[in-house]
């Protein structure tokens, strides 16, 4: 693993953890248009490793912006922020969402910078989720996530 590359198993495993969904905007890999990537929360760049405790799942869109960013500036204080870490921070800590479940709100200055850096409210993803909202297939494991 010293290229960075992960294991199938490691993958597998990844997967199941995440129980299917970007560990970040919580889009289903069900619904994707794009394979989901494995990527490295701190990026390999940054002195990450490839291990459990380092990767989650991401979308394309959530992989593409995340880059090699660990920090972000919240839009609210104008200060720099720890951008969220899906085996450190809790989701329902940072993040909760609108009324009709299409707009991610950032409740910290983690949650908010990660909004912004990500896009986590990217117009199609937003689309994407009033329509399984209405279906019934959103959010992801009900609103406990």
């Amino acid at each position: 693993m010293r290229d960075g590359r992960v294991p199938a198993g490691l993958r597998r495993i990844i997967i199941a953890r995440a129980a299917g969904c970007c560990e970040y905007c919580q889009s289903q890999v069900d619904y994707a248009t794009q394979t989901f990537a494995v990527e490295h929360i701190v990026p390999r760049e940054k002195g990450g490793a490839t291990t459990l405790d380092n990767l989650a799942l991401s979308c394309q869109g959530c992989n593409n912006h995340t880059f090699v960013k660990i920090a972000a500036r919240d839009p609210l204080s104008d200060l720099d922020a720890s951008l969220f870490h899906p085996r450190r921070d809790r989701w329902s800590d940072h993040f909760a969402w609108n009324a009709d479940y299409t707009v991610i709100i950032g409740l910290t200055p983690t949650g908010r910078a990660t909004i912004a850096a990500l896009h986590l409210n990217r117009p199609g993803l937003q689309n994407l989720r009033r329509v399984l909202y209405v279906t019934g297939n959103h959010p992801p494991g009900g609103d406990e996530r």
